[in-house]
């Protein structure tokens, strides 16, 4: 029986890859908001946006805006999205303890969605990641499609290694494996952790799962018998996924918080504060939350 972690950090994403591709532009005090309801309920990182042309990501064209009202807490880290150079220039005066860089594990995903092969992209980050450690700024790399593309199909474990390693020589400081699309099965997914641990500490691993196919609790659970202690996940289950009509995105922050409540795995963060996070935001989107257990409490409070 392998040992679980007797600790795991949660990275709410929501503010950032949750609401990212909606259509209706949410206020820029709802996500202050957010981001506050989110350190209300004990979370010590939190994706708040993301600097990119606001032709390609419309929502997050109030990203310095957001960045300047958004009340900050000691002990808690701040991560922004920075695609290219010109992100980082944006990015750097609203002072960010994170920025995240992102590359596919998949060709064909790099050149349909950044359109440009895995090198190119390597390529370009590489003066962002310098640029970003002048500056006293950490380096976080998310590997997408780390599992499976929408495109290509299967993405093997040897493709997932070879870009760790390229994001690695340009002094990507933690590497987060995603599985995008949310084809991901446990071994698959252990396959792919495997090569990111070859070459990054167990403290610098993380995993982003997403629940298109239901699979992402078990492939969380997968990834802590390894021994892996952070992940994201998404309040509410913000965030679609944009290549798969209908499905769901990101893995709902308050049902990870659930399943490692019952394992007696501590994440310092309180799941009741956490749900009503998840309602707010819902609420402001006009919808139910996502989550599984954020719809289970909201209905036995009701009850």
């Amino acid at each position: 029986m392998s040992t679980l972690p007797t600790h795991v950090t949660l990275v709410d994403v929501g503010p950032r890859d949750g609401l990212q591709n909606e259509k209706e532009p949410v206020a820029t005090e709802h996500k202050a908001r957010l981001v506050t309801m989110l350190q209300d309920a004990g979370l010590k990182e939190i994706e708040v946006t993301s600097f990119v042309s606001p032709k390609w990501v419309p929502q997050m064209a109030d990203n310095t805006a957001v960045m300047a009202v958004i009340e900050r807490r000691p002990g808690v880290r701040y991560s922004v999205l920075t695609p290219n150079m010109k992100g980082l220039e944006a990015a750097l005066p609203t002072h960010p303890d994170e920025i995240v860089v992102f590359a596919a594990a998949s060709e064909a995903f790099s050149q349909k969605n950044i359109n440009c092969s895995i090198a190119e992209s390597i390529e370009r980050f590489a003066p962002v990641v310098a640029a970003a450690h002048e500056a006293g700024i950490k380096v976080r790399g998310a590997l997408s499609c780390a599992v499976g593309c929408p495109y290509q199909g299967e993405v093997s474990a040897d493709e997932v290694e070879r870009v760790v390693q390229l994001m690695k020589s340009i002094g990507v400081d933690h590497m987060g494996i995603a599985d995008t699309i949310g084809v991901g099965t446990p071994r698959k997914v252990q396959a792919a952790m495997e090569r990111a641990l070859k070459h990054y500490p167990l403290v610098e691993v993380s995993g982003h799962f997403h629940d298109t196919y239901g699979q992402a609790l078990t492939n969380i659970y997968a990834c802590l018998e390894m021994g892996v202690h952070t992940f994201d996940a998404s309040v509410a289950g913000l965030g679609g996924c944009p290549y798969a009509k209908g499905a769901t995105g990101n893995v709902a922050t308050e049902d990870v918080v659930f399943m490692l409540n019952g394992l007696g795995i501590a994440t310092g963060i309180d799941i009741d504060r956490l749900v009503d996070a998840g309602a707010y935001i819902s609420g402001v989107l006009g919808r139910a939350p996502v989550s599984r257990v954020g719809r289970a409490l909201l209905a036995k409070r009701a009850g």
